[in-house]
């Protein structure tokens, strides 16, 4: 049975791959800030930690045949309007959390194991209002590019990038029916993303049957990064 850990499993992208992987009978080892709710049936434990704290990060004796790291941040401002406060939590989260569960964890990685990070479509596509979180997952993909070079052959790395998707982070800017139909609207295949979007490549990133891919940022954003519709 194959181990996983999912930093960032109680909501969102996360709690959707912690629940595909428990269908498709993995074992899962979930870590976040808060409780999972409805915990889904299967081989799963649950540690809380907040991984941008300076607790000491809970031991894992297994084995883990992959590791995916979820947690992030949409903290959209015009750049006037953010502090160096405001980028640093960015950074926090989305890098130094990462940086802090890859040096906790990786020694337990198995041979042939996967590692799934997370950047955004706003990296590579200049957007308004994106400076910080698009400075942080720009250090997302380099870090991740380096860590596929450093483990391989044994041990990948990849990078979905999606754009935005329905979830519990995102609800503010989906809140009324007109934001809906104007992001709807914004992307060349004219939906947002949903969790079982990122889920369904993360957990193909995971499998045996990515074997040959590592080092590689994975656009999944309804088109939005590389189609412009007339």
């Amino acid at each position: 049975m194959s181990t996983y850990l999912i930093i960032g499993g109680s909501s969102g992208i996360g709690k959707q791959i912690v629940s595909d992987l428990l269908s498709q009978g993995a074992s899962v080892i979930s870590m976040s800030r808060s409780q999972i709710n409805a915990i889904p049936q299967g081989h799963i434990k649950h540690f809380q930690h907040d991984v941008c704290s300076d607790e000491s990060f809970p031991e894992i004796e297994s084995g883990l045949d992959g590791i995916v790291y979820c947690p992030g941040s949409i903290n959209l401002k015009p750049f006037k309007g953010l502090s160096i406060n405001d980028f640093q939590e960015d950074m926090n989260i989305n890098f130094f959390g990462l940086v802090r569960s890859m040096q906790a964890y990786s020694s337990n990685l198995n041979d042939g194991a996967s590692v799934v990070l997370f950047s955004t479509v706003a990296v590579n596509t200049g957007m308004p209002f994106h400076t910080s979180v698009s400075a942080a997952k720009s250090a997302v993909e380099g870090f991740g590019r380096s860590l596929a070079a450093e483990l391989a052959p044994k041990i990948r790395v990849n990078i979905i990038s999606p754009s935005l998707t329905d979830t519990p982070m995102s609800a503010k800017l989906l809140k009324s029916e007109r934001q809906k139909e104007a992001s709807n609207d914004r992307h060349p295949l004219k939906r947002v993303g949903t969790v079982n979007d990122i889920s369904n490549m993360a957990t193909f990133l995971l499998s045996s049957n990515s074997s040959w891919i590592s080092g590689q940022v994975f656009n999944v954003d309804g088109g939005m990064s590389t189609l412009k519709l007339l």
